[in-house]
């Protein structure tokens, strides 16, 4: 891929989703790959390790010790910490967040707004550098954008409108200069065919909705074939029922295709149903609050009391200012903000 093309092309689209804090770190725990613990029990567990901060253990280590790996380790975010400069200070995004993600995750950054899960995204895509930590994909550092990681926005706009949609899905393949003419429309049908608009192949997207819009984008996204598919809350613009579509049609492609996932959002059922592992992040600087396992939900589990449960117990993670200030060590010096 063309790197600096994606970087111009996409540059607009980054916005840093943090705000200023002076709050110290918090115990970053190793994420452990699982697909056996039940999120309304290690909900709790999370609750005293995490919010306790009172040990550096893995969370959840209860529930995951004999859940087997199925894949290798794809992603290694290290105590990265991010920052960006505004017109007075130096604004800390995150504070040293740490997790792995496993190949064919769908792994969800949930939190607040403010909170950096959107800046997380974009340091991992690389249009980012960390002031802090290390991210790596395959154990190789990730020093700048490349085909390997590709972004879904939330934006319509993100089709040039002066492209039909094949020619959308085919642009970053032809850019890259990884297949022939030929065999860049074949597999732009193919991906078009998968997210059901290969019958609008040559429709001009401004004759599209904002829901189909973004199955070109995702189509666009994975015929490219990247190792990690980044979805920066993909889906916020849209009206709840096109919403709960996308999200159907989203899991749907995955159990076709088995990509590894990373999606942004702030809505806590959409984390529920679209992930099978949940990273919570606290409010401003974003730190680890917790990491829970959502694989046994689905869209049918939103009238479920398990759900329900699920959905108030990680609310309590995220905003139970309470429990977070008789925890909470008072910051230090190096742990403000910049001025």
């Amino acid at each position: 891929m063309n790197v600096s093309t994606l970087r111009s092309w996409n540059q607009r689209h980054i916005q840093h989703d943090a705000a200023t804090s002076d709050l110290p770190a918090a115990a970053s725990p190793p994420a452990v790959r699982a697909n056996a613990a039940d999120v309304a029990d290690t909900a709790d567990v999370a609750d005293t390790a995490d919010l306790a901060n009172a040990t550096n253990a893995p969370l959840q280590d209860a529930g995951r010790a004999s859940a087997p790996h199925t894949t290798g380790r794809l992603l290694a975010v290290d105590r990265v910490s991010l920052e960006y400069r505004s017109r007075e200070r130096i604004v800390r995004a995150t504070h040293q967040v740490t997790f792995d993600v496993y190949g064919a995750d769908r792994f969800v950054l949930l939190g607040p707004s403010g909170c950096g899960k959107s800046t997380l995204l974009k340091a991992i895509a690389g249009f980012i550098e960390p002031a802090a930590g290390s991210i790596l994909l395959d154990g190789a550092p990730v020093r700048g954008p490349g085909p390997d990681r590709v972004v879904v926005f939330q934006e319509f706009d993100q089709l040039p409108p002066w492209k039909t949609v094949i020619q959308n899905v085919m642009f970053p393949l032809r850019v890259a200069k990884r297949l022939s003419r030929a065999e860049a429309r074949e597999r732009a049908l193919h991906y078009l065919d998968k997210v059901g608009l290969a019958a609008f192949a040559n429709a001009y997207p401004h004759t599209l909705s904002g829901g189909m819009k973004q199955r070109v984008a995702i189509a666009r996204a994975l015929a490219m074939q990247p190792r990690v598919l980044l979805m920066d809350e993909p889906f916020a613009a849209l009206d709840a029922l096109t919403r709960r579509k996308m999200q159907e049609e989203l899991l749907q492609l995955w159990d076709e295709v088995r990509f590894t996932l990373m999606f942004v959002t702030h809505s806590i059922e959409e984390a529920l149903i679209v992930g099978n592992r949940i990273l919570l992040l606290s409010p401003h600087p974003g730190r680890v609050r917790a990491e829970l396992n959502s694989h046994q939900f689905s869209q049918d589990s939103l009238g479920r009391s398990d759900f329900q449960q699920s959905v108030a117990r990680i609310h309590r993670l995220l905003f139970d200012t309470d429990a977070t200030r008789q925890t909470t060590p008072q910051p230090t010096p190096q742990a403000q903000v910049h001025a």
